[in-house]
């Protein structure tokens, strides 16, 4: 069994974000009833930190328990630190992804690993990225853009040629909504991510990066979020309007054949649905470990996706 999607805090990057709260906002609250505490960095977006955050022993274990032989673990996005110095970012990330390089050396190939980029930079997010394929690591998890800028903005540029250079993972996660209407009941989870998500990868596709970046493999988190349920209208589009079709060689519909999707989706109709649109070969089993809100052990049934992206 795989698992394409678990986050963990290597211990040298907590330890980093205690030694620098004159750098960024570190916050840990404690609750009253036996639960874990919550972390709040720059005051967004508060998680419950488990053991298996930041427990190297425990997260292995609940893999093993959980009959899972191999994981792709890749930092959390409210470790990205977009929204802060690009040197803070840049130096957070070097210590983090080292991290995750020697948590996998000690694992003895349970673990691979993605890095976490200085995106807003994006030249040293590429240096990062060639730098930390160099040691092992399969590629990077990223946001969806950062400050309403979408990631085919062309300051991007030089991140997405190195991707393509390397052949990299490049896995989009999305980070909370900043839709305000989302704030009620935890919408901003249960259906801002997912927006943001769609909104990033429906841009990928019109603006034609998946043709102009092919050696990239873009995953998507959450099951592409909305995207494979429109795809219907979106290739309408291409057919009614040249606006639409003249960045693209095929029909929306064949683009989503070339991204990959996780499997965490919670629903059996809903995942048979994204394999029928996008291929069993295109949609890895995933569970979003340890989060609250995850799907764990992830379901395998019939995804073989895992061989083409972990390639």
């Amino acid at each position: 069994m795989k698992d394409v999607h678990s986050h963990f805090i290597p211990k040298e990057a907590l330890l980093w974000l205690e030694q620098h709260q004159h750098l960024v906002s570190v916050r840990r609250e404690q609750l009253t009833d036996n639960r874990p505490d919550v972390l709040i960095i720059n005051d967004t977006w508060p998680f419950s930190l488990s053991e298996a955050f930041i427990d190297e022993n425990q997260h292995a274990a609940a893999q093993r328990k959980a009959q899972i032989g191999h994981t792709l673990v890749s930092p959390l996005p409210q470790l990205f630190l977009y929204n802060t110095d690009p040197a803070i970012t840049s130096e957070f990330a070097a210590v983090y992804n080292q991290g995750l390089i020697d948590m996998m050396k000690r694992s003895n190939t349970r673990y691979s690993g993605l890095s976490t980029v200085p995106l807003n930079d994006p030249i040293k997010a590429a240096s990062e990225l060639k730098s930390t394929m160099k040691k092992g690591l399969l590629g990077s998890i990223i946001g969806t853009g950062i400050d309403g800028t979408l990631l085919t903005d062309e300051r991007y540029i030089p991140f997405w040629e190195e991707a393509n250079r390397q052949k990299a993972i490049v896995f989009i996660h999305p980070l909370l909504s900043q839709d305000k209407r989302m704030n009620k009941g935890k919408m901003s989870t249960l259906m801002g991510v997912l927006w943001e998500t769609t909104v990033c990868a429906a841009d990928l596709l019109l603006q034609g990066y998946l043709d102009v970046y092919p050696n990239v493999r873009i995953l998507l988190a959450h099951g592409g979020g909305f995207l494979p349920y429109q795809i219907g209208r979106m290739s309408k589009g291409y057919q009614q309007w040249e606006s639409v079709s003249k960045n693209l060689s095929a029909s929306p519909g064949d683009y989503l054949r070339k991204f990959w999707f996780d499997s965490v989706l919670w629903n059996d109709d809903a995942l048979s649905f994204l394999v029928k649109l996008a291929g069993e070969d295109r949609v890895v089993p995933g569970s979003d470990f340890p989060f609250e809100l995850k799907d764990f052990p992830p379901i395998n049934k019939n995804l073989s996706g895992w061989d083409s992206l972990i390639s």
